[in-house]
């Protein structure tokens, strides 16, 4: 920890809290520590059964709501997808944005409840000023401090001697975002989380702002209520298009429920990590949260959750290959089930996941694949039996404003995989069934006509 005098310093000079502080230090003295940040095969255990949520059976409770926060990680930038902007301002559906069907989502549950839900969101530097300016439509939300609270920023870390990277032509790139595990100090360091347990809150449900499925559920809130644990997460069952990702597993020791995310996975264990007939469920980052366990958490470990540390090697202009090579420090906010005891998780369906990373999942929420509910969720078709189509777009449409050169998005419902490979364009009353892969190869863009395309390859 030699060089930590120099990070704390340089945290203080740009205004960080305590907390933000006192959390990055944990995770760079784990860092430095030489400990090791990855999960092998031999420390875990699956998890074979779980209660699933269309068994509950309790019924569900309306006045919980009134000591109940819904919350949205909403700090995200689209970079990946060619935006500057928070991602959630892409629209997504008949013009409604991913802020716009929230709002419509807390509006929806307050009427049909008769409650005002707590509401609020988690943004970051990038994204605050443009969320409140498109929320400002929506005044019974709230605003300001009421609507948001803001995530930290970490240092990035020289990779050669673990001092704090520096980049004088655009000091801006020393620092990066800590992960969505930043929520915990950040709800802390800002003040959100003694503000809510002084007006009597006791639960949270948090979730991503690019996931429309993920509603304030009453059953899920009346059951986690009554088990008592202190963190629930909502689990989906693996799928090929999901073996990549994190999963849930335990701890082969002690039996806890952790997770294992693909940084964490030693390479010689990537296919045990891909097995997904043995680790069966993933984190849908649809989190359960007691606020009074959070708190006292928070005061066993003098303000610093000891949450597992991800270490991501990057260069420290994201943009210049050749620049420094440096570690940004990274928590995962599922991860913190390792730091309950008593932690549980619960399946859900597929409906209540329906993210978008990429271009690729634009294009299928955008189609017929997915429906919009009367409260304003947005879920797979019930004819999809709640497996999503497997959209593969060519490289060309990486980013938004080029996808939307794909033209009138096709008619989905039947479609099992859809592969496009080279430049095109849809015309209207396209319908894509089963396995179809489009080719251009002309060089040129080709558009492709109206009919009905079913396990075929077409070439145009």
């Amino acid at each position: 920890m030699e060089h930590w005098p120099a990070f704390e310093k340089k945290m203080q000079a740009e205004g960080l809290n305590d907390t933000a502080i006192a959390a990055f230090k944990y995770n760079y003295s784990v860092l430095t520590s030489g400990a090791s940040t990855m999960v092998p095969e031999s420390a875990i255990a699956p998890v074979d059964s779980l209660p699933r949520m269309e068994s509950l059976t309790a019924k569900p409770n309306p006045a919980l709501l009134k000591q109940t926060l819904m919350l949205k990680l909403n700090g995200g930038l689209g970079t990946g997808m060619g935006l500057d902007k928070a991602k959630s301002l892409l629209p997504v559906k008949g013009g409604d944005t991913f802020l716009d069907l929230i709002a419509k989502q807390v509006r929806s549950m307050r009427a049909d409840y008769k409650t005002d839900l707590a509401f609020m969101l988690m943004n970051s530097f990038s994204t605050s000023e443009d969320t409140l300016a498109h929320l400002a439509a929506y005044p019974e939300l709230g605003t300001g401090a009421d609507l948001e609270f803001v995530q930290n920023k970490a240092p990035k870390v020289t990779a050669a001697d673990l001092t704090p990277a520096a980049w004088p032509k655009d000091p801006s790139h020393e620092w990066c975002p800590p992960g969505h595990g930043d929520i915990y100090p950040a709800m802390l360091g800002s003040g959100t989380l003694d503000k809510l347990l002084a007006k009597g809150f006791r639960y949270m449900f948090v979730s991503n702002s690019d996931n429309l499925g993920a509603t304030m559920h009453l059953g899920l809130l009346t059951h986690f209520a009554a088990s008592g644990a202190p963190f629930m997460m909502e689990v989906a069952e693996r799928t090929d298009a999901d073996k990549k990702g994190g999963h849930l597993a335990k701890d082969a020791q002690t039996g806890a429920l952790l997770l294992r995310e693909s940084a964490q996975c030693p390479d010689e264990d990537e296919k045990e990590f891909q097995n997904i007939a043995k680790y069966k469920f993933f984190n849908t980052n649809n989190l359960w949260v007691d606020l009074q366990a959070l708190k006292a958490q928070f005061d066993k470990h003098s303000g610093a959750l000891p949450l597992p540390v991800i270490k991501n090697a990057k260069t420290v202009d994201p943009r210049d290959k050749g620049s420094t090579k440096v570690l940004q420090l990274e928590t995962a906010m599922g991860s913190a089930i390792s730091c309950f005891q008593g932690a549980t998780a619960i399946v859900i369906p597929r409906s209540r996941f329906a993210p978008v990373k990429t271009t690729a999942d634009l294009v299928a929420l955008r189609s017929d694949a997915y429906v919009m509910t009367a409260d304003f969720r947005i879920e797979l078709a019930p004819e999809r039996n709640g497996v999503p189509p497997d959209v593969k777009l060519d490289g060309r449409y990486k980013f938004v404003d080029a996808m939307d050169a794909l033209g009138a998005v096709p008619s989905m419902i039947g479609c099992k995989t859809l592969t496009i490979d080279g430049e095109v364009e849809f015309a209207p009353n396209v319908v894509i069934k089963g396995n179809v892969t489009i080719k251009n190869t002309s060089g040129g863009k080709a558009v492709v006509p109206a009919a009905v395309y079913e396990n075929t390859t077409v070439e145009v």
